[in-house]
């Protein structure tokens, strides 16, 4: 993912969920309707949000040192994680908890048109902040689904606006539907349930972000493709004669760790290994830009040891 695509998409969330937030208070202040607070407090929640995903973006290009000496690209995958967090302890519980309390004390909902008046105003703007995340994601989607690219974008800052965003658009017409029915029916039980439904909403979404999150935090190698791809490449030149064995790791969103064992002809003199791996590690940027940091270590292929019966040269040197 871009930089500049994630950082766009977040700052049109910020700027949408800041005004939305403020629509939504006055909203409230004017009727007392719990979902317009519910509703507002998610608002503010997902602004503190993108504010966490701007900080987490800054933070992780500060330059490696000698205590973090890959750098601190996983801030990133940390903030997305505290977003979750956030969401669901800010978002989702005061949700449930106003919901609640809505319906053990029902109150009729005076000025119907204010409150209806500021949800449709926040659908609109929360339309376009979704329409900017949704383009920004389409750049770097590729062919997958958007289930696909949430599940396994290493980048987290668009899907985090996407599945809020879209949370959001959700939570505004259950709170439409929550609010309309209170004002047609003359029963407040209706805006605390539509409260509830919206705090439900926000814990599953929490819950979708904290776990994709958390694979991230833990560490995720490359897909399949880049695999297929870093292989192709560490192979395709002479003086490697195949890949032994090799894993990756993602260091951040931009940053892959390459580490691989490569076998090299028995009878190659020291130059020419250090031409064939300094060859190798320039193919392999080539082919998958985001391997930055490659680790290849040469070594003479034994057939018995892929099989299992046996160990490699450097192995039972």
């Amino acid at each position: 993912m871009s930089a500049s695509g994630g950082k766009k998409a977040i700052i049109a969330a910020f700027l949408a969920n800041l005004g939305i937030a403020i629509a939504k208070f006055i909203g409230f202040a004017i009727t007392g309707a719990s979902s317009m607070l519910s509703e507002a407090i998610h608002s503010v929640a997902d602004t503190g949000n993108q504010g966490l995903l701007l900080l987490g973006g800054r933070r992780s290009e500060k330059v490696a040192d000698q205590e973090h000496p890959f750098g601190y690209g996983r801030e990133r995958y940390f903030w997305s994680f505290v977003v979750a967090v956030v969401l669901f302890t800010m978002g989702a519980m005061f949700a449930i908890y106003e919901g609640i309390h809505k319906i053990q004390h029902p109150e009729e909902i005076t000025n119907a048109a204010v409150p209806i008046t500021v949800l449709l105003i926040a659908i609109g703007l929360e339309t376009f902040s979704l329409r900017t995340a949704m383009r920004e994601s389409n750049l770097v989607r590729g062919d997958k689904s958007w289930v696909q690219f949430v599940r396994h974008a290493k980048a987290p800052e668009l899907p985090v606006v996407l599945l809020e965003d879209v949370a959001a658009l959700v939570g505004l017409f259950l709170a439409l539907i929550g609010v309309g029915s209170a004002v047609i029916t003359g029963n407040g039980v209706w805006d605390g349930l539509g409260t509830i439904a919206i705090g439900v909403l926000l814990i599953a979404i929490a819950l979708i972000l904290g776990v994709e999150t958390k694979s991230l935090l833990v560490g995720e190698g490359a897909g399949p493709a880049d695999v297929e791809a870093i292989r192709r490449a560490l192979a395709a030149g002479e003086g490697i004669e195949r890949v032994i064995h090799m894993k990756t790791l993602y260091l951040g969103p931009d940053e892959l760790l390459v580490a691989a064992k490569v076998g090299i002809e028995r009878t190659a003199t020291s130059s020419q290994v250090v031409d064939a791996i300094d060859a190798a590690e320039r193919r392999v940027r080539q082919a998958v830009p985001v391997a930055r940091v490659i680790y290849l270590e040469p070594d003479v292929f034994d057939p018995a040891r892929a099989s299992g019966t046996g160990q490699s040269v450097a192995e039972r040197r």
